[in-house]
């Protein structure tokens, strides 16, 4: 007799009190295994979310443990008029803050060659009738590359072959067709700057038409007149003149680079006007820094409050993370750093720049005077007289609350930090639920087939009897 077949005999239902009391044996346990299981899913989500938070934070107070992050220098240019764009400026955190009067006289420029008047008629023309040439293109004795002649080849030609050089090392051909009876000229451009960086071209072979395009090596070169040399920068800071073989000047302020750009306008009377260069302290991206930071320990909170909540009523559910101690002592750990006081730094603590608590836990940049002036006083105070003591603060090796709240947060956040051991814990205990589903699967499949068997002999009990009784009725 099958399963489904199960009180037909007796016509009781059998198979609906097997069903009762399967169900009866399985609710309780199911439903424990269920609430445990959403137990332990809310704590992995719970700790993952924690630690995806703590990370973003860590990862934002790394940036404020170095000085080059937090203790920067602001050039300032103010230009004789919007018109011009002098120079451009960047300055290391070590200079030193200071304003100058830079003009820039001369732009530094590599070597410029133009072929004479007349040299040809076309750019079509040959360079070379017959025979073979070369020409060796030389700066300064370092830096060199040969181009081959051969004869017919075209002043196109040999524009396209000198550009072309594998081995080039910054020489570029034009041709400028004048429409008169110069010709086309062809024009050769070096971008190696600077005194001594000449650039010279040989007549290697010593062709006579090949010295109408070299400057050496024949008797009937290209002429002085056609040549420019290479030439330095120069510029005047306050009055003293200073030169770099480029366009950049490294250095010449200590721990200040700049890049002339043009060189400097005159005024009516031909004189230079000067632009002017101020290196002071990054106060904006130092204020924005500071209230970065503000936010990202603010946020972080939060996450832990909504995490650890209790319901305040029955209607609202805990946090998944409620009452828990480990993430408790986060939130009491980045407190006690916050407020720790950080002998390193002149201003000893994160209240003397203006941030304290509030009375919900969280970070504020001050509006209560005590005294000392509110908190964005005493931040803008901080920011004038104390600007690098701020960097102290924040990242002194040993003190600094950057440098503190970074290694505290990967205490937890590590492979091997307590939230990643916890979680693997948690999830270790997931792992021996699915082991107690599996068991209690199997044992209600045992459950089942003894009741089954059970109540089987008692219907094939029963339908013998209703048999027995209906034989004794109908002879009767």
């Amino acid at each position: 007799m099958t399963i489904q077949s199960l009180g037909v005999g007796s016509g009781l239902a059998l198979d609906d009190l097997v069903q009762q009391l399967l169900a009866a044996e399985r609710t309780p346990k199911e439903e424990r295994l269920n609430a445990k299981e959403e137990r332990i899913e809310a704590e992995i989500s719970g700790l993952g979310q924690i630690k995806s938070k703590l990370s973003d934070f860590k990862d934002a107070v790394d940036e404020l443990r170095s000085d080059n992050a937090i203790n920067g220098r602001e050039p300032t240019i103010t230009n004789p008029s919007e018109d011009n764009d002098v120079l451009s400026a960047d300055a290391s955190n070590s200079a030193l803050r200071g304003t100058y009067e830079v003009v820039v006289s001369q732009l530094a420029a590599g070597s410029r060659i133009t072929t004479d008047d007349g040299a040809f008629t076309s750019s079509s023309d040959s360079v070379l009738s017959s025979g073979t040439g070369s020409l060796t293109f030389d700066v300064g004795g370092s830096e060199s590359f040969t181009v081959d002649i051969t004869a017919g080849m075209t002043l196109t030609q040999l524009r396209e072959k000198i550009n072309k050089a594998e081995d080039n090392f910054g020489v570029t051909a034009n041709i400028i067709d004048t429409g008169t009876s110069a010709g086309p000229r062809l024009v050769f451009s070096s971008s190696e700057t600077g005194d001594g960086n000449d650039l010279v071209i040989t007549n290697d072979t010593g062709a006579a038409e090949l010295d109408r395009l070299s400057t050496t090596g024949g008797t009937n070169n290209i002429s002085a007149a056609n040549i420019e040399s290479a030439r330095n920068a120069i510029a005047t800071i306050d009055g003293i003149e200073v030169q770099s073989s480029s366009n950049e000047f490294e250095n010449t302020i200590q721990n200040v680079s700049f890049e002339v750009n043009e060189v400097s306008p005159k005024d009516a009377a031909g004189d230079f006007l000067a632009t002017k260069l101020n290196i002071g302290y990054d106060k904006e991206g130092l204020d924005k820094k500071i209230r970065d930071f503000v936010d990202n320990y603010n946020a972080l909170i939060d996450e832990i409050g909504t995490l650890t909540r209790y319901g305040e009523s029955e209607l609202e559910e805990d946090g998944a993370l409620a009452g828990d101690s480990l993430i408790r002592s986060i939130q009491t750990g980045l407190a006690s750093i916050v407020g720790d006081s950080v002998s390193a730094s002149a201003l000893g603590g994160l209240f003397q720049i203006g941030i304290e608590f509030n009375d919900e836990g969280r970070l504020e940049i001050g509006t209560t005077d005590y005294g000392l002036g509110t908190g964005e006083d005493r931040l803008e105070d901080a920011m004038e007289d104390n600007f690098d003591e701020i960097a102290s603060l924040f990242t002194d090796s040993d003190e600094g609350i950057a440098t503190r709240l970074y290694d505290f947060a990967k205490e937890y956040t590590s492979y091997s930090g307590l939230i990643s051991l916890r979680e693997r814990a948690v999830k270790d205990d997931r792992d021996e639920l699915y082991d107690e589903r599996e068991t209690l699967e199997l044992r209600m499949a045992s459950y089942e087939s003894m009741l089954r068997d059970k109540y089987l002999n008692l219907d094939q009990t029963v339908a013998q009897l209703n048999q027995t009784g209906s034989a004794l009725l109908a002879s009767l």
